[in-house]
This record gives structure tokens, C-alpha cells and sequence, in this order.
């Protein structure tokens, strides 16, 4: 974490939940949408309209989410990649998709 977390690290507030149940009960409590990036979404990234408090989820490179984790996200996008190549690394990936969302949502300091 510290590695890729830099000098932002220090700007976050990381919550360690004992369960995905627990995870499950505290977003919803908290009316917040998963919004999962996986390779066998249809909608691109970009065509959605992001919200302030939006959770961005990937799995594992190799074999994503188990079935019950993709189920359970409200909204599933992809990012395009040009064909015959591989998917992209799954911290790239985020990274495009947190700078849409926070461009959309004025997240960015100034």
C-alpha cells in the first residue's frame, strides 16, 4: 500500500471490514453504489454518470470477482482495450476510471 499509495496514503481513510457481508451492510447503509470494473461489462466507463461516493471495485487480475461480488454491483463498466490485446493492468484501469469520476464529480484539489 504505502508504495503505491505515496503521499496520498497519508490524505486516505482506510476502513479493514472482517467480511464481504460487512462491506455489504455498510455500503448499502451508507446508500452508496459499487460500481465494479470487469472485463464482461458491456457499458464503457465513460458513458456513465458518476456520484460522489461511488465505490470502485476490481478483482484479481486473473480471475476478477466471484460471481456473488459481481451480482452485487449496481453499476458494471469496462475500459476498452484495441482488440488482440490483453486487458490492462487493474491499477491502470482504476486509475482511468477514478479520473473520469472525479473529473465528473469536481474531485480533483485545485
Amino acid at each position: 500500500m504505502r508504495r503505491v499509495g505515496l503521499d496520498y496514503l497519508e490524505r486516505v481513510a482506510l476502513t479493514r471490514l472482517p467480511s464481504w457481508p460487512a462491506f455489504e451492510a455498510r455500503r448499502r447503509d451508507g446508500r452508496r453504489r459499487l460500481v465494479l470494473l470487469t472485463t464482461r461489462a458491456t457499458t464503457r466507463f465513460d458513458a456513465v454518470v458518476y456520484q460522489q461516493g461511488d465505490i470502485l471495485l476490481g478483482g484479481r487480475e486473473s480471475l476478477g470477482v466471484p460471481d456473488s461480488v459481481h451480482a452485487s454491483a449496481d453499476l458494471r463498466v469496462r475500459v476498452p482495450i484495441a482488440a488482440g490485446c490483453r486487458s490492462l493492468n487493474l491499477v491502470a484501469a482504476l486509475a482511468i476510471v477514478l479520473a473520469e469520476a472525479l473529473r465528473q464529480t469536481d474531485g480533483f484539489p485545485t
